[in-house]
């Protein structure tokens, strides 16, 4: 008799999801001049039927199976996210990016969305071949090394958003595998640097704070001169780094602080989404009725800014649900990793739930104006088929998980 795994929670939740996103995709559609977009549900649907398949056959396998593949799997996700540098494209608003494979002008994926997966696959991989967790920033050379090839890939692409979620997925996996949280504060301490640079009085107090951190964590001593030494240069070569961005970039960062900046460039974005979702009020204007996303004001409706149409026609109602039902997805994520048979499983779990919570709470924050704009999508409700097909072969390794777990939830078929 052959196991069939059954996580109904998870899988009721996630298709749940997926199912409100195909909704959303079809009536970010629904303009008042037709458009390409219009027919995008269909591919959308396909797409999942495609991750449903996937995440069945997946789930009949075993988590040493996936274990095994680990390292193939990785190595050819570096391949193919090497191959967009020389024959990327970009597409939406991400435009200027090689984050895309393509076939002639037919655009057939994005090998970053694989990559998400078999990072968490082979970060995992490596903590768990730990007998305690690192204690130091030497010991941290293998998972840095690990999701820094992928991430520098990425960068040059340029791909900022999907860079993020690769940093979450570190730390987050880091966390999770027991790392104290000082030497994690130490290790993103050259990022926040970088980010308080723009003033002298945040950056000195910070690095008060650093030095503070760094005499109560006790790093050994190079450690410690290599981290005041990273968050002086940080601090000082931000100006040129600035320099370096694309004028895009720049601008995505300027109208965050101020929208009104360039209202009818790249202010314009978040300020159509602003006025989507307050537009929406507490029940919407209803169900393909928006009118923000009927005239088409609204750019990148069916992607990137999928959730302002969520929040135009279906109101805080509906955006309540869409927040609760991720609430769910994480919360049974969580118990997933924690019931886990051994380290390897575990650290999947919560480094994919790490994955997912980045692109949420970015995409959605960058709908609101509380994130720059970074061209990254809301999983299972943003069209594409490669971001669809990926969530949903982490949740087939997700349903293995909790089956081969204590506790699981899984019948034999007769």
């Amino acid at each position: 008799m052959r196991r069939i795994v059954a996580d109904y929670p998870l899988v009721i939740t996630a298709l749940l999801l997926s199912i409100y996103g195909v909704a959303m995709v079809y009536s970010a559609g629904q303009t008042d001049t037709p458009t390409a977009v219009a027919h995008a549900y269909r591919s959308q649907m396909l797409w999942l039927l495609f991750g449903l398949i996937g995440a069945y056959g997946i789930s009949r396998s075993s988590v040493r199976f996936i274990e095994w593949v680990t390292l193939p799997a990785y190595i050819l996700s570096t391949i193919l996210l090497a191959a967009t540098l020389v024959v990327g494209k970009g597409a939406g608003t991400a435009a200027s990016t090689k984050s895309w494979l393509a076939i002639g002008s037919v655009r057939i994926g994005q090998p970053s969305e694989l990559a998400k997966l078999t990072v968490v696959l082979m970060l995992a991989a490596i903590l768990a071949k730990r007998k305690e967790p690192p204690k130091s920033l030497l010991d941290l050379w293998q998972p840095a090394l690990i999701v820094g090839i992928p991430w520098l890939i990425i960068m040059l692409q340029p791909d900022l958003g999907t860079g993020i979620v690769f940093i979450g997925i570190f730390f987050g996996m880091l966390y999770w595998s027991g790392v104290a949280w000082p030497l994690l504060l130490l290790l993103a301490s050259p990022v926040v640097s970088l980010v308080l640079s723009f003033s002298t009085g945040m950056w000195g107090a910070w690095f008060l704070v650093l030095l503070a951190l760094i005499l109560y964590y006790r790093p050994y001593l190079i450690e410690g001169i290599i981290l005041l030494a990273a968050n002086i240069a940080t601090g000082v070569i931000a100006p040129i780094l600035w320099e370096k961005l694309q004028p895009y970039q720049q601008n995505r960062l300027k109208v965050f602080i101020d929208p009104s900046a360039d209202p009818r460039a790249s202010g314009y974005h978040v300020i159509q989404s602003k006025i989507a979702i307050g537009s929406g009020g507490l029940f919407g204007q209803g169900f393909t009725l928006g009118t923000q996303k009927r005239l088409a004001f609204l750019p990148e409706q069916h992607t990137d800014f999928i959730f302002a149409v969520v929040g135009e026609e279906m109101g805080f109602i509906g955006v309540t649900v869409a927040l609760t039902l991720f609430l769910a997805l994480f919360l049974r994520i969580t118990q997933i990793s924690g019931r886990a048979n051994d380290s390897y499983s575990s650290l999947v779990a919560f480094g994919l739930m790490a994955s997912w919570f980045v692109h949420v709470l970015v995409n959605v924050g960058m709908t609101l104006n509380l994130m720059p704009i970074t061209g990254i999508p809301l999983p299972f409700f943003s069209y594409g088929g490669s971001f669809m097909l990926a969530s949903w072969l982490a949740i087939g390794v997700l349903m293995r998980i909790s089956g081969e777990g204590r506790g699981k939830a899984a019948f034999r078929a007769s």
